[in-house]
């Protein structure tokens, strides 16, 4: 059930599970990524509790998991396979794009969201794209994800309630020789904005002229330092400290 070759970044055949409980769609998805390169499809689930079963006895690389789906919907059976199959990602694959349905699925721990309307070569990108640490979301998704992020609190308040400088001061950047926020290195520091631009681990490397191991130690670094889980939660604290700039303003 694999296509040939694989053009794709993460370098590697996917081994993918796709969850769905309308046969017609499952069936559909298996055949057209079965014709793609880059993916192999080894199990089709028509449940969050057989995801879950197929997940611990295969081992995928990437769960393409429905939301609303009996006995056990799609964000219970991510939430468990990101908790008990770490090494799994999770893309959702479903109609819904309301805010219902994306919020809760991305804190269960899905790293990409695609509607059914996706194209199969969408599809597959976005697997490759969470293989390779980035993202894999639907250009709407990324659109409505930035827009809730930027009606939330622009930055760490004071004690007494007053915003902090980074916002006062408008959007800086990290400065060189400054001291960074929670203890973060200059070199964290540099990891987190690029993480924050949307960079894979590989490209980080490139950019910076270390390994990927290199940048994994970093990135794991500056999580433990800032408290953030994932890297959706370091892109929104990299702009609530003023280390990025949101859409539309510069760094000053």
């Amino acid at each position: 059930m694999s296509g040939p070759g694989n053009p794709y970044g993460s370098g590697r055949v996917a081994r993918v599970i796709v969850a769905d409980d309308q046969s017609m769609v499952r069936e559909g998805i298996v055949l057209v990524l079965g014709l793609l390169p880059g993916i192999e499809v080894v199990g089709a689930a028509r449940d969050g509790d057989e995801a879950i079963a197929l997940t611990a006895e295969l081992a995928p690389d990437v769960v393409l998991m429905d939301l609303r789906m009996p006995r056990c919907d799609g964000v219970e059976a991510t939430r468990r396979i990101r908790s008990e199959h770490p090494d799994t990602e999770v893309v959702v694959l479903t109609t819904f794009d309301d805010d219902d349905s994306l919020f809760p699925a991305l804190r269960a721990g899905a790293r990409g969201y695609l509607t059914k309307d996706a194209g199969g070569e969408e599809i597959v990108r976005a697997v490759h794209d969470v293989l390779d640490g980035r993202a894999g979301l639907a250009p709407a998704v990324q659109r409505r994800l930035l827009e809730k992020l930027m009606t939330q609190p622009q930055g760490p308040s004071r004690a007494d309630g007053r915003p902090s400088e980074a916002v006062q001061e408008g959007w800086r950047g990290p400065q060189s020789g400054e001291q960074q926020p929670d203890g973060l290195t200059e070199r964290e520091t540099e990891v987190l904005t690029l993480v924050a631009d949307g960079l894979s681990n590989q490209e980080i490397a490139d950019r910076l002229g270390i390994s990927t191991a290199t940048v994994k130690t970093h990135i794991n670094n500056l999580f433990a330092k800032t408290g953030v889980r994932d890297r959706v939660q370091a892109v929104r604290y990299a702009y609530q400290h003023g280390l990025v700039a949101p859409p539309g303003e510069t760094i000053t």
